[in-house]
């Protein structure tokens, strides 16, 4: 009787560990898309349960993650091409350095600005732990100290900063997250040549048009060619495509369809719409375009 017992509990916690779903991305990361999962979980129910899914752009790997927790048959392809993975490995890193951080921010209102005295502190702490662990997770620790919406990639960045106190009360916790979706990491022209099918469906999330790629694996911005050759994806796909109202594509591939030869990637595409910030000051209006060839008109 007490072995049943062991056995139906064990069964039971792992299908708690089964159901666990993030609603955000674990780790900060510029542009994940949490503002539209509703949306998005909604437009997959007129998707294949057991499709193939590729992210070409995985980024944080939370569109992958919503896929696979909502279809667990659909076999789904991130393409890490910015290394979250190793932010994620290095989590119990991440959380050391904000223990440390905690007591330098202690009595201080969220979002309050540090006092000067108290930059010796933090960029001692942050340097020690680079020395002892040979890495530092800048993202994250931007997201703790840094106005909203900046980012450093080094300590040499970092040390130029003004600090925020916006450091997290609660250790990060990636557990399940990205369970059973598989990792890859390339050039997405080559990931999506090497799935051109039927049962795909392409997750095509870009870099917006003119952003400053620094926290990505670029040395760029994401200037309009590069923004403007992704669209050769969508011809004849399945997919999701995501943009803003800054980069003004939908409207250029309308002008270009009224005008010249070249078909729309967009025709025929169902587009929702959801609102965004970088910070207080600064709004932009973020869409999702998606099409399924089988569905019906």
């Amino acid at each position: 009787m007490a072995k049943k017992l062991v056995l139906i509990l064990m069964y039971n916690l792992k299908m708690i560990k089964k159901v666990k779903k993030f609603t955000q991305a674990p780790l900060p990361f510029q542009g994940q898309k949490r503002r539209f999962l509703k949306q998005f979980k909604e437009a997959l129910n007129s998707f294949k349960t057991d499709a193939i899914y590729v992210d070409l752009f995985g980024g944080s790997g939370l569109l992958a993650h919503t896929v696979k927790q909502q279809y667990p048959n659909a076999r789904v392809i991130w393409n890490d091409y910015d290394n979250y993975a190793a932010r994620l490995e290095a989590i119990p890193q991440t959380n050391i350095l904000l223990a440390g951080l905690r007591p330098i921010v202690h009595g201080l209102s969220k979002n309050e600005r540090l006092p000067l005295s108290l930059r010796p502190n933090v960029l001692g702490v942050v340097k020690q732990h680079e020395d002892l662990y040979g890495f530092v997770d800048y993202v994250s620790l931007s997201a703790s100290l840094l106005f909203s919406g900046n980012y450093a990639t080094n300590f040499e960045e970092f040390e130029k900063e003004t600090f925020y106190n916006c450091v997290r009360t609660a250790d990060f916790d990636a557990t399940g997250y990205l369970e059973g979706v598989e990792r890859v990491q390339g050039d997405y022209r080559k990931l999506y040549n090497q799935h051109q099918q039927a049962d795909v469906v392409f997750l095509v999330d870009p870099p917006y048009l003119s952003t400053d790629t620094k926290t990505y694996k670029s040395e760029s911005y994401w200037k309009l060619r590069d923004y403007l050759d992704v669209l050769n994806v969508l011809d004849d796909s399945n997919y999701f495509y995501f943009t803003s109202n800054k980069s003004q594509i939908v409207e250029l591939c309308e002008w270009i369809e009224t005008r010249t030869h070249v078909g729309n990637p967009f025709a025929g595409a169902t587009i929702n719409t959801t609102g965004g910030s970088v910070n207080y000051n600064s709004g932009y209006t973020d869409i999702m375009l998606y099409k399924n060839k089988e569905s019906p008109d």
